[in-house]
């Protein structure tokens, strides 16, 4: 390996600098809100005792006060049951169209796949009024049942675009080769096929997940006080009281966003790996 000239070193060092910024820019407003979240004056700035880093102005009041209080802990449940319920029928039916999208006798593809994926550029609130209308006729309004539709409708076309994008690097001979073995399509699928695109599958419904557990806009619509979901809770903190819990509240979000896109980047370095 030649050495970088003085030019070279100059450009990655200036280019690193440059990421470094971009990222610092994008991610400050964010991260700053995980020390503001062990104040322990109830206040959303940072107290003369914070900055001298005195031991009595950071406090875990805020994260006891979330631990102990039945309405965020109606709230999580109502946003991991709706989250789980409308993930699984996400995946399931967007596994299903990323299928037949995958084939290439589908007539009208790309018009169906522009029809699948047109959630992800429709403004929300256009979705969300929509939404109303149609489940509040259909006797699903403030229920459980139209909120996990709700929340499918807005995470099938992630699942959509992940599988159909595993499916590219896929094999299609493999499922000549089961046929030719004595396998139908339902065993191809389940042995052959699945355990080759589950990186994708798998990357979809984590994307599904996040959108439905971060989703407030349709919740407003559809939900009732039952369907009380983090988002709303947070939402109607803000608006009734300002309260730090919020913050506590968001530094666990950032903790599961976190996760969230590490385990996506495990699953798509497994996928690479598979496609060797």
């Amino acid at each position: 390996m030649r050495a970088l000239s003085r030019a070279e070193r100059a450009g990655r060092t200036m280019h690193v600098a440059f990421c470094a910024a971009v990222l610092f820019f994008l991610m400050a407003p964010i991260l700053v809100i995980v020390p503001l979240s062990f104040n322990a004056e109830p206040y959303f700035t940072f107290t003369e005792g914070m900055l001298r880093l005195d031991p009595e102005a950071w406090s875990l009041r805020w994260y006891r006060e979330i631990a102990t209080s039945d309405v965020w802990r109606s709230a999580l449940v109502n946003s991991l049951v709706i989250g789980t319920a409308a993930t699984a029928l996400a995946t399931f039916l967007g596994t299903l169209a990323a299928l037949g999208l995958s084939s290439p006798d589908m007539p009208a593809r790309r018009f169906l796949m522009g029809f699948l994926v047109s959630p992800l550029v429709t403004p929300v609130i256009i979705s969300a009024a929509g939404m109303f209308f149609f489940y509040s006729r259909m006797g699903l309004g403030q229920t459980h049942l139209g909120l996990i539709l709700a929340h499918a409708a807005l995470g099938t076309p992630f699942v959509v675009i992940t599988v159909t994008a595993t499916l590219t690097a896929y094999n299609t001979t493999l499922n000549r080769a089961a046929a030719s073995l004595g396998a139908g399509p339902l065993r191809t699928f389940t042995r052959v096929q699945l355990p080759l695109i589950a990186p994708g599958v798998l990357s979809g419904a984590l994307f599904a997940f996040a959108t439905s557990f971060d989703e407030v806009v349709v919740v407003l619509f559809l939900g009732g006080v039952e369907q009380n979901t983090i988002p709303r809770q947070m939402w109607a903190g803000i608006r009734e009281e300002i309260s730090p819990a919020i913050l506590a509240v968001a530094t666990f979000l950032i903790v599961f966003a976190a996760a969230l896109l590490l385990t996506v980047g495990w699953l798509r370095r497994r996928a690479g790996e598979s496609r060797r």
